[in-house]
C-alpha cells in the first residue's frame, strides 16, 4: 500500500505486525481522542527499610530475572559518552539471556560494540530515534532480521504509554541517586544535565535499575527520577564520559558557512511575523541550527524584545539567553551541554520536564504544540520540503529522528537549515532516501544560496521578499547546485527492510531498505 507521499508501506511485517500508512501531519490527531490503549504502571510493593542497594550491575540485574525475549531501555543523555548500555546488554549475554529488544531513545557511536550481540541472536529488535556510526551501517547492510523501527522523541513516549514498546527492564544512568532511586543528572561528577527521556520509562517499566557513580546521602534532590518506581541502585566507578556530549551535532559550529547560513536563518525569524515579545523558540541538533540561537540573542537585545520560553536540546547559549532575562524559562527535556547542567540544578525558571510533556502527541498538549519557531537541520531535503535526517547519501542508517517531526508539526513557523552540498552531494533533491519529517510541516529552507518558501505560505514569502532576502524557488535552486555537483547517481537498495520511520502518531511514513553494495 501507499501513504500519502506516495512511499510504499507492507501492511504486515513479521516480528512488527500489522503497519498504519501516514496519512498527514494532523489527520489521526484532528479527532482529539485516541484508540490506542493506555498501559497501567507495573504495581510492587517494598517493605520498610528494605535495601535496594546492589554491589554490582551485575546482581542487580540478575534480581530482576531477567528472561528471553524481554525489552530492556535506555536513555541517551551521555550521547557519545555513555559506558551503560554496552556493560548491560554484555552482562545480559553473559547470563544467556537472548532476544533482547533493545529500547534506546538514541543509540551513538559509544554503541558500535552492541554489533557483535545481534549478530549472537542477544539483540533480535530495536526501538530508537536514531542509530549512527558502525552500528547505523551494520543494520544498514541486513545484520537484523526485524526491521529497526525509528521513531521521534515524542513517538517513544506514546509508543511506551499505549504498549507499543512494553519495557521489561529499565536501566538508568543517574549523576547523582540516593539509596532508595531517588535520582538525578543535574550534579554530581558525570553530571549530564536532565534526565527527561527516561522517566517515562520508569513509569512503565515492569522493574527499574539506576545506575550511578555518585551516590549521595538520602534524599538525593531534585527527584528528577523518584524512588517510588525504582527496584535496584547500583554504585559503580563510572557511568560514562560527559565531554563526548557536545560533540558532533550538538556542537556549535565554527564553520564560516554554517554561520552564514545561521545568520540568514536569523534575518528570516525577524522579518517572518513571528519575532515578537513572547514568542518561544526551539534549535534543534545541528552545527548551523544550534548558532542560530546566537543571532537571535544579538537581534533580541537590539529590538529590545523577550521571549516566553525555549525548549528542547538546551545549550549553554540558552542558558545564557534565560539568565539575561530575554527568555523567562527554558524547558529541558535534553541537555546538549554538560556544562548547563549547573542552571539546570539552581536556576528554579530552568525547568526539567519528561519526554511525554514535551512532545507526546496523545495528550491534552503537549509542549511542542505551543512553539512558534524552529530551526531544524536536514540530511536532504526535496522540492517538496520533506525532509531526511536519518539515512545518508549513500542510503545508510546515520542520523536521528529525534524531536524533528515533533517540533516541525507544532510550530507556527519551521525553518529547516543546511548548505547546499556538502561535498560533491546535493542536499536538496527531486526526492529524498527516507522521510522523516512531511514537507507539510516546513515553511522555510535557508541555504548559502538563496532562502526557499514553502508554496503553501504565500503570506510568508511575500513578507520576506519585500525584506531583499534572496528568495528562490525550490526546483530552481534544485537545478543550479544539481548544475554545480553533477547528479550523483541513484542509491541501489535490495528489497528487504531494514528499518521503518514512524511518524510520531505510530502511522509509518517511510521504511528504509537494505543498501546494495
Amino acid at each position: 500500500m501507499k501513504n500519502i507521499l506516495g512511499r510504499d508501506i507492507p501492511e504486515y511485517i513479521e516480528g512488527i505486525g500489522k503497519l498504519e500508512p501516514f496519512q498527514g501531519a494532523w489527520t489521526k490527531l484532528k479527532k482529539g481522542w485516541m484508540d490506542e490503549p493506555t498501559v497501567a504502571s507495573a504495581i510492587k510493593a517494598k517493605l520498610p527499610h528494605q535495601n535496594k542497594l546492589c554491589d554490582s550491575l551485575e546482581e542487580a540485574i540478575i534480581k530482576t530475572n531477567p528472561v528471553n525475549g524481554i525489552t530492556v531501555s535506555f536513555h541517551h543523555h551521555l550521547r557519545g559518552g555513555d559506558d551503560i548500555v554496552v556493560k548491560s546488554i554484555s552482562i545480559l549475554s553473559k547470563l544467556g539471556i537472548k532476544n533482547i529488544t533493545l529500547a534506546s531513545s538514541s543509540l551513538t557511536s559509544a554503541h558500535d560494540e552492541l554489533i557483535p550481540f545481534i549478530q549472537d541472536g542477544t539483540i533480535t529488535k530495536i526501538f530508537s530515534s536514531g542509530i549512527r556510526d558502525k552500528l547505523g551501517k551494520a543494520i544498514s547492510r541486513g545484520i537484523l532480521d526485524i526491521p529497526v523501527i525509528i521513531h521521534s522523541h515524542g513517538g517513544r513516549a506514546r509508543a511506551i504509554k499505549t504498549g507499543k514498546i512494553k519495557i521489561d527492564l529499565a536501566i538508568i544512568a543517574a549523576a547523582s541517586a540516593d539509596c532508595e532511586g531517588n535520582a538525578t543528572g543535574s550534579h554530581g561528577k558525570s553530571a549530564f544535565g536532565s534526565i527527561g527521556y527516561s522517566m517515562v520509562d520508569v513509569r512503565y517499566a515492569k522493574q527499574s535499575i539506576v545506575v550511578t557513580d555518585n551516590l549521595v546521602d538520602y534524599p538525593c534532590i531534585p527527584l528528577s527520577i523518584k524512588q517510588s518506581f525504582i527496584d535496584y541502585v547500583v554504585k559503580i566507578d563510572s557511568i560514562g564520559d560527559t565531554s563526548k556530549i557536545a560533540t558532533g551535532t550538538t556542537r556549535i559550529t565554527k564553520s564560516p558557512m554554517d554561520l552564514r547560513i545561521a545568520r540568514l536563518a536569523a534575518d528570516v525569524i525577524e522579518h517572518s511575523g513571528y519575532f515578537v515579545n513572547n514568542f518561544s523558540f526551539q534549535v534543534g541538533a545541528g552545527g548551523a541550527t544550534l548558532a542560530v540561537a546566537k543571532f537571535i540573542r544579538d537581534k533580541m537585545k537590539k529590538k529590545n524584545i523577550t521571549g516566553s520560553f525555549m525548549l528542547g536540546g538546551i545549550t549553554s547559549y540558552c542558558v545564557d539567553m534565560l539568565n539575561e532575562n530575554l527568555f523567562k524559562a527554558l524547558f529541558d527535556v535534553q541537555s546538549f551541554d554538560a556544562a548547563v547542567s549547573n542552571s539546570l540544578l539552581n536556576n528554579k525558571k530552568h525547568i526539567e520536564v519528561p519526554s511525554t510533556l514535551y512532545a507526546n502527541p496523545f495528550n491534552c498538549g503537549c509542549l511542542t504544540n505551543k512553539l512558534d519557531i524552529v530551526v531544524l537541520g536536514v540530511l536532504e531535503i526535496d522540492v517538496d520540503f520533506n525532509i531526511n535526517v536519518i539515512t545518508s547519501s549513500e542510503g545508510y542508517i546515520t542520523g536521528a529522528s529525534g524531536g524533528h517531526s515533533d517540533t516541525a508539526s507544532g510550530a507556527q513557523l519551521a525553518i529547516a537549515v543546511c548548505p547546499s552540498f556538502r561535498g560533491r552531494i546535493p542536499i536538496i533533491k527531486k526526492r529524498v532516501n527516507t522521510i522523516v519529517t512531511p514537507g507539510e510541516s516546513i515553511d522555510v529552507l535557508v541555504t548559502e544560496r538563496g532562502i526557499c518558501v514553502n508554496p503553501k505560505n504565500k503570506e510568508l514569502e511575500q513578507r520576506l521578499k519585500k525584506t531583499g532576502l534572496n528568495i528562490r524557488d525550490i526546483h530552481e535552486l534544485e537545478k543550479e547546485v544539481d548544475g554545480i555537483t553533477g547528479i550523483p547517481e541513484k542509491v541501489k537498495f535490495t528489497d528487504k527492510i531494514i528499518g521503518i520511520v514512524e511518524y510520531r502518531d505510530g502511522t509509518i511514513i517511510d521504511v528504509i531498505r537494505q543498501v546494495k553494495e
